[in-house]
């Protein structure tokens, strides 16, 4: 779950809800393996800096720019754009290692964090738990809809990313202009 989390929950949750898993346990594993990767970017940030930015963040997506952008939002809100972060796909790589490039107080950074990665893992175990319930419940009368279900969930995640990204770039957008 560090490495896809939003993928491997749902399918997660989806199991939990067919009686593989413990859908608490799924959703613990989510939230803490979501925090894993925040605070290891967040760590690569603190300890490399602008060094990193240079050498590696070119790959991820992470420009001084963009660093220089973020350091705005961090000074003034923080906490908030942690938060708001967890629901984009496009931004937490460099948002995170930029809270560690500039220093973000670190306690703020995983309070934030956890908070946001409750709501995040939390819907996405919502949904991948009613998607297995649909699966179970349905399948017994169609044979063919384990598939439909299937495709409705991979969908809604497509969706759900997509939407992220628009919310990514709405974001920096407003950075920008301000």
């Amino acid at each position: 779950m560090i490495i896809e989390g939003p993928v491997v929950t749902v399918i997660a949750a989806m199991l939990a809800s067919l009686g593989a898993f413990n859908v608490f346990l799924v959703l613990l594993f989510s939230i803490l393996g979501d925090i894993i990767g925040d605070i290891a970017l967040y760590g690569l940030g603190y300890r490399f800096g602008m060094g990193f930015v240079r050498h590696v963040g070119k790959y991820m997506g992470i420009t001084e720019k963009l660093v220089l952008r973020m350091q705005k939002y961090f000074k003034k809100h923080g906490g908030k754009t942690i938060f708001a972060v967890k629901s984009t796909t496009g931004l937490c790589w460099a948002t995170f290692t930029a809270a560690g490039i500039v220093k973000m107080d670190f306690k703020k950074f995983l309070k934030n964090s956890f908070y946001g990665g409750i709501v995040w893992s939390g819907f996405l175990v919502a949904m991948g738990y009613f998607y297995g319930y649909l699966w179970r419940e349905i399948k017994q009368y169609i044979q063919w809809i384990g598939w439909a279900i299937f495709a409705v969930a991979a969908a809604s995640i497509v969706v759900v990313t997509l939407y992220k990204n628009l919310q990514a770039k709405k974001l920096l957008r407003e950075g920008h202009e301000k």
